[in-house]
Parts: structure tokens; C-alpha cells; sequence
């Protein structure tokens, strides 16, 4: 949606454990030179960024204060978005205008909706859950809670037809089951480690004038992920007019179901 609205530089968090560690929007603390955080006690503080991944638009943060102020924190409790239903209520939490700890209500208006980030792949995140609680400029970061008040989502954007950055009753909340993986990774890694096969395939007409079906094989360079497992890449004779080609992968959905070395003269 093209009519998405997404505020930077102000925005909410919350506490995801008992260290101090907060996550936000990473659209809210991108490109930011100086982090504050202010408590609920009025209390301002520093905050340093420990990682964060733009296409997820998800960022964690260490708050910078006394142990003894840390230990006062209480994280938030932690619920599920997988089962979720529509019309079932919920509760958002956040900082909207600069109004602190404003709590609007509604229900779950859609689930498994797309949402379109700032990262720089253009990766949409899926399962994104709808509400009609008021999100407004501010709330990016805040809570998504259910009635038993444990986070289901991060809202995150608002559709925003007018241009005028209000609620326009169409909010959209990242799911905490989406969340959960990406702060665990944060958290032991600094970033979001993705898995690759470390390979580059032909492309899909060429392996169609071979009179094939399956994946081709182009490289599969030393080191890589595919290149332990026993991959290898394709590779041209010359002058013989032989083309050896290996590794042409005819299915591949989760295991090893038929991996073999073909030639085509």
C-alpha cells in the first residue's frame, strides 16, 4: 500500500526482559545520533542500539542506567499471534504526539496481511495483523496486547490516504511470533542472521533449451554452505564440444531428494 504512513525519529517501546533490553521500530531510532528514553516515572535515559534489521523494521536497545534502577523494570509478558482471531479485542499502548502511556482499544480487524518496510531489499513482512485500535504518529514501537494484556504485536504503520499522518481506523501491528526469532538473534548476534545456500543458478530458460526441469547450477563457490554439502558448480571443456554439467538439482523442498551430475552434448 503506497498509502502507508510510517512517523521516524519519535515513536514507543517496551521492555523485553529483565536486562534492560528494549525493542522498538527500526524506523524510529534510523539514523539517529542520540537515543533517550523516557520511563514512566518521568525519568529520562540514555540508550545504546545493540542491532536491529530494517526489513523486519525491528530494533533492540540497551538502556544505560544503574543496575538497581534496571532491577525495578518489569518486562512485558509475552502472548501468541498465530492463533489469533477477527474481531477478537486488543489494546495499544504507545506515544502518541508525545502523549506518554496512551492506551486506545479495538479489535483484530484482518490477519496475514503484507506490509512494505524501509530496509533497503524491499523485503515485505507477512502476517502483519490489522487492527482498528488508533495508532498515530508516535505509536510506532508500542505494544499490541491482548485482553490478558501479553504482547501479540509491535504496531508499526497506519494506512494514511489523506496524507495528514492520522488514524484512519487501518492500523498494522508486526506479529510477536515473527518478533521473538529476530530479538533472539539480535540479542546473541548484534543482526538478524539469515540462512543462505550459497550457490548462483541458471536462469530458468536456459535450463528450459536443455530440454530440463529442476535447478542449474552455476557456481557454488568454496566455503559456501552448498559447497560442503557436495554442490559444485558447472563447467565448460573446451575445445571437446562436451559440457559437463554437475550438481543439477531436479526437486529440493526441505531434504536432499535427487542431486545429479548430467552431461548435454
Amino acid at each position: 500500500m503506497d498509502s502507508q504512513k510510517v512517523p521516524q525519529g519519535m515513536g514507543s517501546g517496551f521492555f523485553w526482559d529483565d536486562k534492560g533490553h528494549i525493542v522498538t521500530n527500526f524506523h524510529v531510532i534510523k539514523g539517529a545520533a542520540d537515543i533517550k528514553v523516557a520511563l514512566i516515572d518521568q525519568s529520562v535515559w540514555s540508550a545504546k542500539l545493540i542491532g536491529g534489521d530494517p526489513d523486519k523494521d525491528i530494533a533492540v536497545l540497551q538502556l544505560e542506567c544503574e543496575t538497581s534502577k534496571i532491577e525495578e523494570l518489569k518486562p512485558i509478558s509475552l502472548g501468541q499471534s498465530s492463533n489469533l482471531l477477527v474481531g477478537q479485542k486488543v489494546y495499544a499502548i504507545g506515544n502518541p504526539f508525545g502523549l506518554d502511556h496512551t492506551l486506545t482499544q479495538g479489535i483484530v480487524s484482518g490477519v496475514g496481511r503484507e506490509l512494505n518496510t524501509p530496509g533497503a531489499r524491499g523485503v515485505p513482512i507477512r502476517n502483519v495483523i490489522q487492527t482498528d485500535a488508533a495508532i498515530n504518529p508516535g505509536n510506532s514501537g508500542g505494544v499490541l496486547l491482548d485482553s490478558k494484556g501479553r504482547l501479540i504485536g509491535i504496531n508499526t504503520a497506519i494506512a494514511d490516504p489523506t496524507g495528514r499522518g492520522a488514524s484512519s481506523g487501518v492500523g498494522f501491528a508486526i506479529p510477536v511470533d515473527s518478533v521473538k526469532g529476530l530479538v533472539d538473534q539480535i540479542l546473541k548476534f548484534g543482526r538478524v542472521i539469515r540462512p543462505v545456500l550459497g550457490i548462483t543458478i541458471a536462469p530458468p530458460q536456459t535450463v528450459r533449451q536443455l530440454g530440463l526441469d529442476g535447478v542449474l547450477v552455476l557456481e557454488a563457490p568454496s566455503g559456501s554452505p552448498a559447497n560442503q554439502a557436495g554442490i559444485k558448480g558447472t563447467f565448460r571443456q573446451v575445445p571437446l564440444p562436451l559440457t559437463p554439467l554437475s550438481a543439477f538439482v531436479c526437486v529440493c523442498d526441505g531434504c536432499w531428494v535427487q542431486c545429479d551430475s548430467i552431461s548435454v552434448h
